[in-house]
């Protein structure tokens, strides 16, 4: 089994964005529109101003952003990050490792989404950095947003089949990784929950025998300028947490 000793607290995943300012085909400067099938995300707003546009149940919401605002959306909820002007985000991730190992799907058009192969080849950076990583990244999120805008006008007509079947397109993309990413949930987030209910016994045995473990870290980043589905990323490399392969 995966091992990931002393994680972040409550085994998240922890990253820093820059939102990208790159005008999209609706005039609107931002990332890339995606969801996550089993992860909540959070945005803790360390400076400037923007909004996150979410597509739900409930429809299409865009909530502001400025520094000390926090928005969080669970599993299902398409988001995009929008740059209204130097905007710089805080993420946390829950289940921090599954977001790294795939737990994301890019709202691109069906004919894409329906080809496992030709959208892996549209989700993925052919480098780490340089002019040609950033006009994959550019690529991307453009061919998102091409994908996103219907479901977006669907909602707002009444009309939530096209953005249900998206949902489940992406359930069955990312399938095949699901026994993968429950040895990674086994190790991180279930571990640490595990770890406390362990605790919370021996306090109530009078046997604190664990805090003889006491400790502290640190760490500084692993990776800057990384090219995100939203903006430029500053990783963490820490234990419950991989490193994004393509950005």
């Amino acid at each position: 089994m995966v091992s990931l000793p002393h994680p972040l607290p409550g085994a998240v995943g922890l990253s820093h964005l820059r939102a990208y300012d790159w005008e999209a085909a609706d005039g609107v400067c931002g990332g890339s529109p995606h969801l996550h099938l089993v992860c909540t995300e959070a945005y803790v707003v360390t400076g400037g101003e923007g909004a996150v546009q979410t597509l739900s149940p409930r429809g299409f919401r865009e909530i502001p952003l400025a520094a000390g605002s926090v928005a969080w959306f669970t599993p299902g909820t398409v988001h995009r990050m929008v740059q209204g002007g130097d905007l710089r985000v805080t993420v946390l991730m829950q289940n921090s490792g599954l977001p790294e190992a795939g737990d994301a799907v890019f709202t691109f058009p069906p004919e894409v989404l329906a080809d496992p192969e030709r959208y892996a080849a549209a989700a993925r950076l052919p480098a780490k950095s340089g002019p040609e990583a950033e006009a994959a990244a550019r690529r991307r999120r453009d061919l998102a947003i091409e994908g996103y805008l219907p479901l977006r006008a669907a909602l707002a007509a009444g009309d939530n089949g096209p953005y249900l079947e998206f949902q489940r397109t992406a359930a069955r993309l990312v399938r095949e990784r699901v026994p993968a990413w429950r040895e990674l949930w086994r190790a991180g987030a279930l571990a640490t929950a595990e770890r406390t209910g362990a605790q919370l016994a021996a306090l109530e045995a009078g046997e604190p025998a664990y805090l003889a473990d006491a400790d502290a870290f640190d760490t500084g980043p692993s990776r800057e300028g990384g090219w995100g589905m939203c903006g430029r990323r500053t990783e963490y490399e820490v234990p419950g947490a991989t490193v994004h392969q393509d950005g």
